[in-house]
């Protein structure tokens, strides 16, 4: 009943890591795997009766209302997107003064390569938040 899990894990992924869900989801597992074991003793086939199961059981928007789960904000993600493409712009500014200040001043020395790898860091990290708000 491996296939049943993995799409109830897949259909609470949005859901809050509580106990109460925890709980929900097991008590949806075990009804479903009684549904197929019903199915199976009126003589289906294991694949189709765990497949009927899952059509019957459908979508979990009902439940999500009821947890309180909220739907991701296009706001914040609009918002880590701005985060970004501003990081971008300024890590690449800082580069480019740094470049000219290592070229103009100590043209002998090749040093703004240390701080750029510092500076970096931020559009990285402004790259990630952008992808967990997606």
């Amino acid at each position: 009943m491996r296939k049943i899990r993995n799409h109830i894990d897949e259909l609470f992924k949005e859901f809050p890591r509580t106990k109460e869900t925890e709980l929900v989801k097991q008590e949806i597992i075990q009804n479903l795997e009684e549904k197929v074991m019903y199915l199976m003793e009126n003589g289906k086939e294991e694949e189709d009766a765990i497949n009927k199961a899952i059509v019957e059981f459908g979508d979990v928007e009902e439940l999500k209302k009821e947890l309180g789960v909220k739907k991701p904000d296009a706001k914040r993600a609009n918002l880590a997107k701005l985060n970004l493409s501003y990081s971008l712009w300024g890590s690449g500014l800082l580069i480019a003064l740094f470049i000219f200040i290592n070229f103009y001043y100590t043209p002998e020395t090749i040093w703004f390569v240390y701080p750029m790898f510092g500076l970096l860091w931020w559009p990285l990290s402004m790259y990630f938040y952008w992808q967990r708000k997606k």
